[in-house]
């Protein structure tokens, strides 16, 4: 048996532990003894401290010396016994729920004096300890100090104390796998080291270099991962790309606008990837408008006039509409740009299949379908993908493969996510990132806007449209529900129909996918002037016509999905606005975020931001990244342990150094499957 595989094991098979015990601790996710040890006590039980009855604090766990005086044993059915007991300053009773005379009497005698601990509570007048976690006339046994762990039902401090020691005096020595330059961060404590001590009481309220050891253990595995990844995909050698400055120069007098510099840095970075003999995996990240779209189809175009072909997905039929008409307007007649997704008919389809496979189309734009196993691309030399910030390690390697070895890969994703989290979730990607907007996009205005005011809010619409703009209008449910008191969408459209007749759409998850695609084309060519929808206009659209969006119920929303929200408007060069409608009422924390969005466009201060106020959990669809959730690492409290093990990795890159000494570490902290099935 290898040194670490008892950490590994089933928790049945940690003495004391049986089946029954077994499957109380699996209901808490429980299932190796690895997973027990990351159960750290959230604080401890001082059952040194003895008190008098009348020092007793409620709601604490105490310990107190009683004589006890009189047992109290109802003859009805599901009341508790009890028992009363004192000492030289007062009264105190000990309750039993679902415990038997003979028991009580046995391990309370009368007239004895007895050391009970529990948790102290008060009912009548009178202190009083429910089901006494620990009974002695010795002294001794009762006074020492506990650690404090969160319990599944069906199992006490007791036991899962007994349990915890038991694995303690198990764990094996491990072979460490830092470096000494880490080592010395942490003043060179050793993994068993640090579980062990983080596990005493005495180091609870002082854990030090022992948990930041841990913490950078856990973010360390997930980086080398990602490292790992990257290596692999730059071992593959491809036909270098080689093309000319002409067809981008022709590119930028069709734009009206001039490229800003990050885009032009980006393109440069990409370019410098398509022209290397080694596969390009690369993440563009770019903030709502920051122009990632004419970055890419550049890329694209110089991949064509290196006689390869390429193909763009992006996540909804009406975007890929979009990029497909943008396309044939930048490149010209001269480049052969196709459309293929769910709506294309048979005929069509078959031609394009056909077509693609004898390398007659160029340009394929389309969503998910452009990937199926019939697609067959001649000479497919890249691949974006718009939009799809929730796909993880898993996903994108596939998507890799299924071009080939000379197929280059361009993730796109338009929500700004922080350093920290770029790290884990696309580290193992090069990333570039777009946070300069083009100078004709000006920044949105956001308001707020007591919900009574909704007649002021009604006229500014009316004005707006007067100028032949269009409106967004975000409701968070789609009917009126009696549990929440938020407004539906349905409800909303029926009020604004009355005012502005037929002029006004309704979009809901609800709706079929015709039903949706006809309605947004519907908006896209002005024949609606309000679109009233619930979140799913959250991405993957793009209407230059919009110009305000009001969300109502705002404060029920995270920072981050009223940034993405907002930034469906402002696509143009008209000044446009965002209106957030509130009650009168709402929490500090929902006062936090609005006063946040208010001032600033700038999505990755937003994202930052928002991320300290709510964690990273639930930030970008975080379980979909292929990465697990950390157990203890926070992004936010722990940014200079990321930032030290991004240095530590590029050592070892640099240095070409093996795994091999981390198998491990990366066993333990279960990034081996994810090494295992892609690598």
């Amino acid at each position: 048996m290898l040194n670490y595989e008892y950490l590994l094991s089933n928790i049945n098979t940690i003495k004391g532990v049986g089946s029954k015990t077994a499957k109380l601790f699996k209901k808490k996710n429980v299932n190796t003894v690895f997973d027990l040890i990351w159960n750290l006590p959230r604080d401890f039980i001082d059952r040194t401290d003895e008190k008098k009855i009348n020092e007793l604090q409620i709601g604490k766990v105490q310990t107190v010396t009683v004589v006890v005086k009189k047992y109290n044993f109802p003859r009805i059915r599901n009341l508790p016994n009890r028992v009363n007991c004192e000492d030289d300053t007062g009264k105190l009773d000990c309750v039993f729920f679902n415990s038997y005379e003979g028991y009580i009497r046995k391990i309370l005698p009368l007239n004895r004096k007895i050391v009970i601990s529990g948790k102290i509570g008060y009912f009548k007048k009178k202190y009083q300890i429910t089901n006494p976690t620990h009974i002695s006339s010795d002294t001794n046994s009762i006074k020492k100090v506990f650690s404090n762990y969160s319990l599944t039902e069906g199992i006490n401090q007791k036991m899962y104390n007994k349990v915890i020691s038991e694995v303690l005096s198990n764990l094996p020595d491990l072979d460490e796998w830092l470096s000494d330059r880490i080592l010395k961060k942490f003043n060179y404590i050793d993994w068993k080291q640090s579980i062990i001590q983080l596990h005493d009481p005495k180091n609870i309220k002082k854990k030090g270099d022992f948990l930041n050891r841990l913490i950078f253990d856990e973010i360390f595995s997930t980086m080398l991962i990602n490292s790992n990844i990257r290596k692999s995909i730059k071992k593959t050698k491809k036909i270098k790309k080689k093309f000319n400055s002409t067809p981008f120069e022709n590119i930028k007098e069709k734009l009206n606008f001039n490229l800003t510099k990050d885009q032009l840095n980006a393109i440069n970075d990409i370019n410098n990837d398509l022209s290397s003999d080694r596969k390009m995996f690369r993440l563009l990240q770019g903030d709502v408008g920051s122009g990632k779209t004419i970055v890419a189809l550049v890329c694209c175009l110089n991949v064509i006039n290196s006689n390869f072909q390429a193909s763009f997905m992006a996540p909804t039929e009406i975007l890929a509409i979009q990029h497909y008409e943008l396309a044939k307007q930048l490149f010209g007649k001269n480049i052969t740009v196709k459309l293929l997704t769910s709506k294309t008919d048979y005929s069509e389809r078959k031609q394009i299949l056909n077509d693609l496979k004898n390398n007659k189309i160029d340009l394929l734009v389309g969503t998910h379908s452009l990937f199926q196993e019939k697609i067959i691309y001649r000479n497919l030399g890249l691949i974006v993908i718009d939009e799809q910030h929730k796909f993880g390690v898993k996903q994108r390697k596939k998507l890799s493969d299924k071009g080939g070895k000379n197929c280059d890969v361009l993730v796109m994703s338009a929500t700004p996510i922080p350093r920290t989290m770029i790290m884990t979730i696309f580290g193992d990607m090069d990333v570039t990132i777009l946070k300069s907007k083009p100078k004709n996009r000006k920044d949105i205005k956001t308001y707020s806007k007591i919900e009574n005011k909704i007649n002021d809010v009604i006229k500014f619409v009316s004005t707006q449209i007067t100028k032949k703009n269009q409106i967004f209008w975000v409701c968070p449910l789609i009917e009126e529900s009696k549990k929440v008191d938020h407004q539906s969408s349905v409800k909303r459209y029926e009020n604004l129909k009355k005012k502005f007749n037929n002029r006004v759409g309704l979009l809901h998850g609800l709706l079929d996918k015709e039903e949706k695609n006809k309605i947004l084309l519907n908006f896209l060519n002005k024949k609606i002037d309000i679109l009233v929808s619930t979140t799913v206009i959250e991405v993957g659209i793009d209407f230059p016509n919009a110009t305000v969006i009001i969300i109502e119920n705002a404060n029920k929303f995270g920072l981050s999905q009223l940034h993405q929200l907002r930034g469906r408007v402002g696509r143009g060069n008209k000044e446009s606005f965002c209106i957030l409608m509130l009650k009168e009422s709402i929490s500090e924390n929902a006062r936090k975020r609005i006063k946040i969005l208010k001032s600033t466009n700038d999505g990755f201060k937003i994202s930052e931001e928002d991320m300290k106020l709510r964690g990273y959990g639930d930030l970008l669809g975080f379980k979909q990244s292929g990465i697990k959730n950390f157990r203890l690492a926070d992004p936010v409290i722990n940014e200079d342990l990321f930032i030290l093990a991004e240095k530590e990795v590029k050592i070892i890159e640099n240095n070409n150094e093996s795994l091999k000494q981390y198998i491990p570490l990366l066993k333990l902290y279960d990034r081996a499957d994810i090494l295992n099935d892609i690598v």
